[in-house]
């Protein structure tokens, strides 16, 4: 049950994706044998991981106990990009592809709890949030249209 008068739901759901982010990024280094790549994906998952933990306190407060679930849509895109690249000539294509994806969701799920009443103090580190995962994004892009 709900500590505060705010609806904290957009913000346990952006948490929901970087939850998956992290986990995508994780496999994606499983699957991928490019050092370079491995290094950004690390970054990533540093980024998302900070982006977790700035957000769990406004969670906890709320509702009493963190977020660890992740987004069934990032669950989802993980398993078909295991598929897709197992038929893939590709795969670091691929795996770029769906993680610069992520990346839109992740932006999405921003801009949704930016748009909802919440707390002047969550607000404000989502901002903070929102230019470290727009950075996230471009690097992803730029990946992606280098791998094309």
């Amino acid at each position: 049950m709900a500590d505060s008068n705010y609806d904290m739901e957009p913000v346990k759901e952006l948490i929901k994706v970087l939850n998956g982010g992290v986990d995508f990024y994780t496999e994606a280094k499983k699957k991928l044998d490019n050092i370079e790549l491995n290094r950004v994906f690390d970054q990533m998952i540093v980024d998302k991981a900070q982006a977790i933990s700035d957000l769990q306190p406004f969670v906890l407060i709320d509702e009493g106990e963190i977020e660890t679930d992740s987004a069934l849509s990032i669950d989802i895109r993980e398993s078909y990009t295991k598929l897709v690249s197992m038929v893939s000539t590709d795969k670091e294509h691929t795996y770029i592809s769906q993680l610069e994806e992520v990346e839109d969701k992740v932006l999405s799920k921003l801009d949704k709890a930016l748009s909802k009443d919440l707390p002047p103090k969550c607000k404000s580190v989502l901002l903070q949030i929102q230019t470290r995962m727009q950075a996230c994004h471009d690097q992803m892009k730029q990946l992606q249209e280098l791998t094309a």
